[in-house]
């Protein structure tokens, strides 16, 4: 956590007043006391009340008088320590932090979350390895140049590993790239959806594709990322050589030839939601107008007084509807299931100058606004989504907190749908609260309030030509029919990979078992990592970037321990990723993603959660901090039998 002084020429005291009265509330009390030290801003005049929902609580909940005052005082200290008094707790030690953490949040934030708020804070910084100068370090091969891939390549930099990144594509971004629909965008406020390291004066505060494509874009480039990269480079295989202790990576150039490169180890960065899901339903071929998933938008689709079917009320159908509705002629939109909404005021709000003005030059603020972000949106919830066995309405709920999120949500959706007594029954969802992803009501519920959209409760059973044929046989008119059927989740490597023994990871894994330790290796692919791998995939919230970053960090972890040891393969030992992924299915079992009374993708053929994470995201922190290298089967450097060139 650091305090860098404005420039005197650049600092506008009349500019600092008029940023703070536009200030967070809660944000600005942290920052207020390690500028001044008075504890008189711990007192519980000053205590903001607790945030209710995902809403930002500017206020705090407190009189406009106390707020006032804690404007005036913070515009006081700010402008002393921009006349050099230095911060009187720069760096906050344990008890301290765990007292301001409380008091941005109105509610006891557990003292167990200081280690790492500390370190987000840069407070204490992990440390950074690097490759021993003396020690042959690794190559490694990354595949995928999305936000995993970028982090991959950035990280390993840093620790001096030689790798090179591979992206099918012409341009990195991932996700981001590939989903061209319209209102595509995050659902995890920006400034928690970004690097630490790299920051950014977004536009909106929930971003849109563009904006965090670019945001990729630059931090690949401000970080001489790009040499590292080939573009239009496919990986078709990935094979083990025993001999050689060596993978061998078939590539498929964008002209179509093809070439090996050989690597000392492969970060698979592919992630889970690459591959859409489409659905097989009788009369596709006999559809004369565009039929497309939602990642395939066609860029020429002109929907301008056309009528529109989509099918899917998940989270890529929530932001088209909105995005089109004025659009389009007529919408019909086919639900599987009811998906529970969160309300948020900030879902369509820019940014305002004065809060950018505030992450620049006022010390600590990025840091604490950054921090209630992620305690919002993190674990706030993980406690109520555990199964109560008492709870006598399992089949509504899972427990007395998870009820009381049940009804706030529905007393929302009941405001939203007013009058619309047909639309509350479809819309209201019969399993509890964060059983699926939360969405944000980014204008759903408005839009399905307009004359010309209907809300069909029965599944699309077939295609016309000009139509959709609805389970009961009712035909309704279709110019354009989107899926927004998701992503083939449940195998979430979709490169032929080929470990110990001629063993593939498809044999192993089958169509919808795949199970990693830590969801980052596994046993039989000897320094093969996965990130976005299986049971990583956060159901209860948060930003995936802060975990790609925690699955990095242990790689090269255990990249730069194997350099400074002499060790060439580290393999996963079968016992180890047995003991993990029981525990995670045990977890799983008291959780609501096990609930029977839904259907999600979460859950394989077996009913077994294959894609979501049951820890929390403290939890996994604590796991991925050190790569153990006694979870490994080892073997150390030794001359090589076998030549296989790069």
């Amino acid at each position: 956590m650091t305090a860098t002084r404005p420039r005197a020429a650049s600092f506008d005291h009349d500019r600092l007043k008029s940023a703070i009265a536009k200030a967070n509330i809660p944000t600005l009390l942290p920052v207020l006391y390690q500028l001044t030290g008075d504890e008189q801003w711990l007192q519980a005049r000053y205590r903001p009340t607790r945030t209710r929902g995902m809403e930002e609580h500017s206020d705090g909940g407190l009189p406009s008088h106390v707020r006032d005052e804690i404007r005036a005082a913070t515009v006081k200290a700010v402008l002393a320590w921009a006349d050099g008094r230095p911060p009187a707790v720069p760096a906050p030690n344990s008890d301290v932090l765990v007292e301001l953490m409380t008091l941005s949040m109105g509610e006891p934030v557990p003292g167990e979350y200081e280690p790492m708020v500390a370190e987000n804070m840069d407070i204490r910084p992990a440390p950074r390895r690097h490759v021993a100068e003396t020690g042959s370090a690794p190559f490694v091969v990354v595949i995928g140049a999305g936000v995993s891939g970028l982090t991959a390549s950035k990280y390993l930099k840093d620790a001096g590993i030689d790798h090179v990144v591979l992206e099918q594509s012409a341009r990195i971004g991932g996700t981001w790239r590939e989903n061209r629909y319209p209102g595509c965008g995050v659902d995890t406020p920006s400034y928690l959806y970004s690097f630490n390291w790299f920051r950014r004066n977004w536009t909106r505060h929930f971003g849109r594709r563009e904006e965090v494509e670019r945001y990729l874009e630059d931090l690949a480039r401000h970080y001489n990322l790009l040499p590292s990269i080939r573009l239009g480079v496919k990986a078709i295989k990935a094979s083990w050589h025993e001999t050689a202790r060596r993978w061998v990576v078939r590539v498929r150039e964008a002209d179509g030839t093809e070439q090996e490169i050989a690597a000392n180890c492969v970060i698979t960065a592919v992630g889970q939601l690459n591959v859409p899901k489409v659905p097989d339903i009788p009369g596709m071929d006999e559809f004369e107008g565009p039929l497309f998933h939602s990642a395939e938008w066609p860029d020429s689709l002109d929907l301008h007084g056309r009528s529109l079917a989509v099918i899917g009320t998940g989270a890529s159908a929530m932001q088209i509807v909105p995005a089109v509705v004025d659009e389009v002629a007529s919408l019909t939109i086919y639900q599987r299931s009811p998906q529970w909404i969160a309300s948020n005021a900030n879902y369509f709000q820019s940014v305002s100058s004065d809060v950018h003005w505030l992450m620049e030059h006022i010390p600590y603020y990025y840091e604490w606004y950054r921090f209630r972000l992620s305690w919002v949106f993190n674990d706030r919830i993980h406690a109520s989504l555990q199964k109560d066995p008492t709870w006598p309405h399992p089949e509504y709920s899972l427990n007395a907190v998870n009820d009381s999120h049940r009804a706030y949500f529905t007393r929302y959706l009941v405001d939203q749908l007013e009058g619309r007594e047909d639309l509350i029954a479809q819309a209201l969802p019969t399993y509890p609260p964060f059983g699926k992803r939360m969405l944000l009501d980014n204008g759903w519920f408005k839009a399905l309030l307009r004359p010309h959209v209907e809300l069909v409760t029965r599944p699309a059973a077939g295609l016309t030509p000009h139509g959709v044929r609805d389970a009961d046989g009712f035909v309704r008119p279709a110019d354009a029919v989107v899926m927004a059927t998701g992503f083939d989740a449940h195998r979430p490597i979709h490169v032929e990979i080929i470990g110990r023994s001629n063993k593939s990871l498809k044999e192993i894994w089958g169509d919808d078992e795949a199970e990693a330790y830590l969801g980052i290796t596994t046993p039989g692919f000897p320094n093969l990592f996965f990130m976005y791998g299986p049971n990583t995939n956060l159901g209860h919230g948060g930003s995936f970037i802060f975990l790609a970053e925690r699955q990095i960090r242990y790689i090269v972890d255990a990249l730069c321990t194997m350099t400074e040891q002499g060790i060439e393969t580290i393999e996963c030992r079968p016992e180890v990723n047995e003991r993990y992924n029981r525990a995670l299915d045990e977890a799983h079992s008291r959780m609501v993603w096990t609930h029977q009374g839904m259907d999600t993708w979460y859950r394989n053929s077996k009913g077994r959660v294959v894609t979501n994470m049951p820890w929390r995201i403290l939890d996994y922190w604590k796991i991925t901090r050190t790569a153990n290298l006694a979870d490994f089967h080892v073997e150390w450097v030794i001359p090589s039998t076998e030549s296989v060139g790069r």
